[in-house]
């Protein structure tokens, strides 16, 4: 293949924080991936992988974001050093996390595009400082939204005495619910036959088509979530109770 047509390696990284940002948001994950998709194309580059974290906050530090670990792993140790994300705020919100993670990234050779806002590198002390503008504009106005969710709950538990929050994967969606029962029936061991592990059972749930919460693709922590899930255990209990 000759030098000009040579695509340049990159992985994309997808996050949405709550179950509307998977759907009609702008920032849900299909939007996410189709504005890396089109930068991509007409960039000459190639993504390679994709990582996701879905139902995830932008403020929450890099050791509880699964697929932002595993993409900060995969950078360091197989070769392509360019990150696609449609945000800066898909990466981080929280100011300081962003440049926390930003800062990893330049450690490790990585070059980061924001594919709707340029490159955010530090060579240019403009750009830079646009960039850290940004991210206190996004971390104020996650601090507007989390005071008016605040103030929300707290009317409507003064109106009816309760307010519940989110429920379990499969505790009340009745799709969400035959997921878990197919999960069950691909990871129960059989004589015979092993139990799928978690990574084989996400591949199996992505082939038959089964729905994510946030409209992702099924990965082994989604299993994991599932596994720890109070919903997983009673049919674990139902199932051996029928036996």
């Amino acid at each position: 293949m000759e030098g000009g047509n040579v695509k340049r390696k990159a992985f994309g990284y997808l996050r949405v924080s709550g179950k509307g940002q998977a759907g009609e948001d702008k920032h849900g994950l299909q939007r996410q991936r189709e504005a890396i998709q089109r930068y991509a194309k007409s960039n000459k580059v190639e993504v390679v992988e994709w990582f996701t974290d879905a139902g995830v906050s932008g403020a929450t530090e890099l050791d509880n974001r699964p697929a932002l670990g595993e993409l900060v792993l995969a950078v360091e140790t197989n070769g392509v050093s360019d990150v696609l994300v449609e945000r800066l705020d898909r990466l981080a919100r929280d100011l300081v996390v962003q440049e926390l993670i930003l800062a990893r990234f330049k450690r490790s050779g990585v070059r980061l595009t924001s594919v709707s806002e340029g490159d955010v590198g530090d060579g240019d002390p403009s750009r830079k400082l646009v960039r850290q503008i940004m991210g206190s504009v996004a971390e104020y106005d996650k601090a507007i939204l989390v005071a008016k969710l605040r103030a929300a709950r707290e009317n409507k538990r003064r109106r009816s005495g309760r307010c519940e929050g989110p429920r379990f994967y499969g505790e009340s969606d009745p799709a969400e619910r035959r997921a878990v029962e197919r999960v069950y029936e691909l990871r129960r061991k059989r004589p015979g036959r092993r139990r799928l592990g978690s990574t084989r059972s996400a591949q199996a749930m992505q082939r038959e088509g089964f729905p994510t919460r946030f409209g992702g693709e099924w990965t082994a922590q989604t299993v994991k979530a599932i596994l720890a899930s109070p919903v997983y255990r009673e049919i674990g209990k139902r199932e051996r109770s029928e036996t």
